[in-house]
């Protein structure tokens, strides 16, 4: 009888102890990064699914920006970030954020700024191409993630503002940079920013992509990272 009144004690101390967890079975583990992926064009293309576009419902203020950068604490706005993160000498710094001097060169025309006002900060691909192309079903904070993504080297760019405007919101079936020598890069940037936010593209323009594969860009490559 003593032997059992011991038995149910035992049992009864270790129901009542805490179990020791390993760490890795006391909290989740973080989900790992994205990997990067470098992968020709043509192969590039066969990641990026084609599908019907819709405006439906469109909004640039669905999208908020510029917000406050990378680092709030600087002062600086996503554009001014973008501005100073490109610039090939570096402006002036005042109060506010304030730019001044500096040198860029827009990719699009070849052209070399000096007046960081006579610039624009082109979305790769135009807020209202990612409406159409998948953003409408995303929620507020995940647009303005996209607006304001300075964490892949293609999603902004500083470019003259006449050939920002000339674009609008046109994709690659529509519009492309005046300079013939600009036509590879662009059409790799702009194929990586759709892999990397999951967008789709339609039948026009996948076909314009496909050209430029099969010609001009035939050894260009992709350089992406999926947006977390």
């Amino acid at each position: 009888m003593i032997k059992n009144m011991l038995c149910g004690a035992t049992a009864l101390a270790l129901a009542l102890t805490p179990l020791a967890l390993s760490p890795a079975a006391a909290a989740p583990s973080a989900p790992s990064p994205a990997a990067a992926a470098v992968l020709t064009l043509d192969d590039a293309l066969e990641q990026l699914p084609v599908a019907d576009e819709s405006r439906q419902g469109y909004t640039r203020s669905a999208f908020k920006h510029w917000n406050a950068g990378l680092d709030p604490a600087d002062g600086c706005n996503t554009r001014a970030e973008v501005l100073l993160a490109e610039a090939v000498e570096e402006p002036a710094v005042s109060a506010g954020c304030k730019l001044t001097g500096g040198s860029w060169i827009s990719y699009y025309d070849n052209q070399e700024v000096n007046d960081p006002a006579k610039l624009d900060i082109d979305h790769m691909v135009p807020l209202a191409e990612s409406w159409d192309s998948g953003a409408s079903a995303w929620d507020a904070k995940r647009r303005e993630a996209y607006a304001n993504d300075q964490t892949a080297s293609a999603s902004l760019v500083a470019v003259t503002a006449r050939t920002n405007r000339s674009k609008a919101d046109q994709d690659p079936a529509q519009w492309m940079p005046p300079l013939p020598e600009a036509h590879c890069r662009y059409i790799s940037e702009w194929v990586a920013t759709k892999l990397r936010w999951n967008l789709t593209a339609d039948q026009a323009e996948a076909d314009a992509l496909t050209a430029y594969a099969e010609g001009p860009c035939e050894t260009t490559v992709v350089h992406f990272t999926p947006a977390p």
